[in-house]
């Protein structure tokens, strides 16, 4: 345990006086304060002027990382017939129906994001307790409820990133690991931010971004200067 705290205080240290800086000095503290033995995620929260209790303020998209996440997603579909095969080429990691939503039912979930087609979701409907606190449940609005489901599953696969704000109006998401290269994780930042700039609501009053901050999966947070994440 000690190791673990002085390893916390080493970090803060590095941290300390250093707020609201360029998105690529954010992204070199990060690294540099990440000493864990695994390749830490790097995370990304954003503090939005939002209530997501009303829905003219509730903010969810998705977003494409030019670079990846890094991490291996895998993918479960609900399909039948041609679009089964479809998805199965595509890389889906399971792929079923009724035999899908039982394996789900007892319990088993062994995938990281859901895909649907649309006349299955009467069916996948039916896991809305189990799928939605775990933000799993298919949505047409992040593409997840599709005919295409070829493209669906490779955009899952090739670092695609999905988003919705929490009841404190914060936006959570891993925009790549601590092992890749500094630019690559600025553009990823960059991506992400403006992906949640752009799927802001009608509802929003007052400024819409009032915070972001990046961190490792073990180390502190920085906080990073607004104009230098939306702007390249």
């Amino acid at each position: 345990m000690a190791k673990v705290a002085k390893r916390i205080a080493k970090a803060k240290e590095l941290f300390a006086g250093k707020s609201n800086v360029t998105v690529e000095e954010a992204v070199k503290l990060v690294k540099q304060a990440a000493s864990a033995k695994f390749d830490e995620t790097v995370e990304i929260a954003m503090n939005l002027g939002v209530d997501p209790r009303h829905a003219d303020q509730m903010v969810r998209g998705v977003c494409q990382l030019p670079n990846g996440t890094g991490k291996t997603v895998r993918v479960a579909v609900f399909a039948r017939g041609a679009k089964a095969d479809e998805a199965k080429a595509a890389g889906a990691d399971i792929v079923g129906a009724e035999d899908l939503m039982e394996t789900i039912q007892s319990g088993k979930i062994e995938f990281d994001r859901c895909i649907a087609t649309p006349d299955l979701m009467p069916l996948v409907g039916r896991l809305g307790k189990i799928l939605g606190p775990r933000n799993l449940m298919p949505n047409p609005k992040v593409g997840t409820v599709t005919m295409d489901v070829k493209a669906a599953v490779e955009a899952a696969k090739g670092g695609e990133v999905q988003f919705k704000v929490e009841k404190a109006g914060v936006i959570h998401a891993g925009i790549g690991k601590v092992s890749f290269d500094e630019g690559k994780l600025a553009e990823n930042v960059r991506a992400f931010v403006d992906a949640v700039s752009k799927a802001k609501p009608t509802g929003a009053k007052g400024t819409y971004l009032k915070k972001v901050s990046l961190s490792s999966t073990m180390g502190p947070g920085v906080s990073v200067d607004i104009a230098s994440a939306t702007h390249a």
